[in-house]
């Protein structure tokens, strides 16, 4: 019978070391498991965390193991590449990060026995990711166990795989369900015993037989249907030798049906099933991502808060537990792996296999529904054969692997929509942030609605869209301010866009979390994206969180903004309300301000008279929120923004009147020939250099699209960010940007 024993606890570390010693060094760090060698200098900015080779050495006790004919070791996630030794000797190599991956040590146990993993995280051109807006922490940074089994097993050799793969079709009202197992090593007079059991453990089916695939039919099958009733049933494969079990494995599976239409959206059961919701990266503040199972609860736990009834998991494959808490309770899937930002053509092999990883490993999860491609691969072009020769392998060999679940890609924005990269997966979405990075909120609806025209046979989502916001603050929010704000002003408009736009397939807020991107400077928190709805330790909503909640979730709710922002210089000062109820009323001081009637929006906006302190009171039904607000004669400056370890400060910057400046937006730039050579030129120069130097540089029409997007951005904003690129300025070469810039004259408004 199988056994399973975790080996988490006390593993010694250290970094820098690529070779297996004989006995552990003194110096080195005791660490248990799971653990990531990046989760302070991978967060702080700078985009200096360490890459490169760590080990992990631990002495397994054979006293600790149950007898066994067989032993695995199983590694649940290693970043990004890891090499397995087993008493000195190698015997296993790993690509790719996010996945599991076993090896049979079985001839190396015994009564004491070194397990040595050198893990690396180090840029390469043949393991994806290697550019990407987040931090490639470096660890073991998931369960190790040791799988302790008879010489007759279910497989544990092929991709991770649970050796166990379970296809419900619906017939109507009934499932027909096919149970597929895979063995190894198997005798004469074995056999298999199949049972289903409900949710409440009644037997559906029990089948004793020596085949390795049944199909078997659940009349009036209880749905899995979403949030409304996420209903599993589990399947229990048992392989038996005369009375004895030799081995077992398990899966639960739901009966659903599900379809994309490009008018309609996502269907579920029959019935239109609006896709509202998140994406999630897997990490935190202080831990990086070495994430623990409550983690992960606490994390399901807000997005269900929010109302939320789908996640892309982004972007890259994530714990099967946290695929399990999404069968559980109903959230929708979109699965995908880190083929990212850049194409590299040695890198082809390495996205066969993690697609593999991915489709096995997952496959019987009935939350999932696509299988992401990529995310914003043509950031260089999309006219590469090779970039979309490897595409279309991908998408057919999803097909070949699942037959039931189509495929999807996240285009970047200024991806053409007649581009050749559109066409190859079933159903499309686009990241997109007209109001954030550059263009206005009033562009995103329109644009959707032209791919909609245009491709009328094309499913189309938003895969991303969302902006910045830390503790600042203002009553005059603007793009590019990083207030709270401007934030929650964003996301009212993008809910206004969605909701009068049921056609998209599925919609994903970037981001569910702030997480850790250490190449960012911006923000004032340098080391972190801060799209989140709500703050990398989750101690935080910000308000953009209570306006997703007030929109998607039914449970009654009402919620005051701009709690942080309490000092206020006008006579008059507007507050929003945030309210799923018919009606909400304001009270200022116990005066009442006025009743607004719910308009199909949960947005209710107030001018509230400003003098000494007044308490705020927002009623809702029976529900109440409250809040202070007080007048002041000087701005607190405490709620502006203040750029963290900037590279040049305001009074560096020389400024001319009706001139331009490193100061002024790449809109005003390029509306002018001198500034438009000017940056232009610049840039071809950098074009090389951006994404690292992996599978050369962004070509000009890329470029060009980029520069369209950024119209908003100022020239000094853009410069801050592009580290992530591993673009860097000087101080001096900022200065001598702005002394040329400064000879150029603004064209006039009309």
């Amino acid at each position: 019978m199988r056994n399973i024993v975790n080996i988490n606890r006390k593993w010694a570390f250290a970094k820098g070391v690529s070779q297996v010693p004989e006995t552990i060094p003194a110096e080195w760090n005791w660490v248990n498991l799971p653990h990531s060698w990046n989760a302070i200098d991978g967060q702080d900015g700078g985009n200096d965390y360490y890459r490169g080779d760590a080990i992990y050495v631990k002495e397994l006790d054979k006293e600790d193991l149950p007898e066994a004919e067989r032993y695995y070791i199983e590694i649940r996630g290693a970043n990004s590449s890891a090499d397995l030794y087993v008493g000195g000797k190698h015997y296993a190599h790993h690509d790719g990060g996010y996945s599991t991956w076993r090896c049979d040590i079985t001839d190396a146990i015994g009564i004491k026995t070194q397990i040595a993993l050198i893990v690396n995280n180090a840029p390469n051109d043949r393991v994806y990711p290697q550019v990407a807006d987040f931090t490639f922490y470096g660890g073991v940074y998931r369960d190790v166990n040791i799988l302790c089994v008879s010489d007759s097993h279910f497989d544990l050799d092929h991709f991770g795989g649970p050796g166990i793969k379970v296809t419900p079709v619906m017939d109507g009202s009934n499932a027909n369900v096919e149970v597929e197992v895979f063995l190894t090593n198997t005798k004469m007079g074995q056999y298999l015993q199949y049972t289903i059991v409900d949710a409440e453990g009644n037997v559906v089916h029990n089948i004793a037989t020596d085949e390795t695939k049944i199909t078997c039919t659940i009349e009036n099958a209880h749905l899995w249907n979403g949030r409304k009733d996420p209903y599993l049933y589990t399947v229990e494969v048992n392989l038996v030798e005369g009375k004895e079990i030799l081995d077992n494995v398990s899966s639960r599976f739901g009966c659903r049906s599900f379809s994309i239409d490009p008018n309609k959206g996502f269907i579920l059961n029959g019935e239109s099933y609006p896709l509202r919701g998140v994406s999630r990266h897997q990490d935190r503040w202080g831990i990086g991502n070495a994430l623990l199972p409550e983690h992960h609860e606490e994390d399901i736990a807000y997005i269900l808060e929010v109302g939320c009834t789908t996640i892309r998991l982004a972007h890259y494959q994530h714990d099967q537990y946290f695929y399990d808490l999404c069968d559980e309770t109903g959230l929708v899937i979109w699965a995908e792996i880190p083929y990212i930002s850049q194409h590299m053509p040695t890198g082809r092999e390495n996205t066969v296999s993690q697609m593999k990883e991915l489709i096995i490993q997952n496959y019987n999860h009935p939350c999932i529904v696509v299988w992401g491609l990529s995310n914003e691969i043509t950031m260089k072009g999309d006219s590469d054969p090779d970039l979309l020769e490897n595409h279309r392998i991908l998408n057919d060999l999803c097909h070949e692997m699942d037959s039931t679940r189509p495929t999807t890609i996240a285009a970047v924005s200024p991806c053409p929509i007649d581009s050749p990269y559109i066409q190859i997966p079933d159903v499309v979405s686009y990241n997109h942030y007209f109001g954030w990075y550059g263009g206005d909120t009033s562009m995103n609806g329109p644009w959707f609605d032209k791919f909609h025209k245009t491709h009328p046979k094309i499913p189309i989502g938003i895969s991303e869209y969302g902006c910045e916001a830390l503790n600042w603050h203002t009553s005059d929010p603007k793009q590019g301010d990083y207030t709270e704000e401007y934030q929650a002003y964003y996301h009212e408009e993008l809910i206004k866009a969605i909701h009068q736009r049921p056609y998209l397939w599925a919609t994903h807020v970037w981001n569910m979390y702030d997480f850790g991107a250490d190449a960012r400077a911006e923000g004032g928190e340098n080391g972190q994206n801060h799209k989140g709805l709500m703050t990398f330790d989750r101690k935080y909503k910000k308000d953009s969180f209570y306006a997703y909640k007030a929109w998607l979730n039914p449970e009654p709710m009402v919620h005051i903004c701009g709690k942080r922002y309490v000092d206020r210089v006008e006579d008059v000062t507007r507050v929003t309300v945030y309210s799923n109820q018919a009606s909400v009323e304001l009270f200022a001081n116990g005066v009442s301000l006025g009743v607004q009637q719910h308009n199909g929006l949960p947005f209710f906006y107030f001018d509230v008279p400003n003098a000494g302190v007044t308490h705020l009171v927002a009623v809702a039904g029976e529900l109440k929120d409250e809040s202070v607000i007080c007048k002041v004669e000087k701005f607190n400056e405490a709620y502006r923004l203040r750029e963290k370890s900037a590279i040049l400060n305001w009074f560096d910057i020389t400024e001319v009147e009706g001139h331009l400046s490193i100061n002024s937006t790449f809109k005003e730039i390029m509306a002018t020939m001198q500034g438009k050579l000017l940056v232009m030129g610049l840039f071809a120069k950098l074009a090389p250099q951006m994404g690292g130097g992996n599978g050369g540089g962004m070509d000009m029409a890329s470029m060009g699209g980029m520069m369209d997007m950024l119209g908003g951005f100022t020239f000094l904003r853009l410069a801050g960010m592009l580290g992530t690129m591993n673009i860097n300025f000087t101080k001096e070469q900022l200065l001598d940007i702005n002394a040329k810039l400064n000879k150029i004259k603004k064209k006039a408004e009309k």
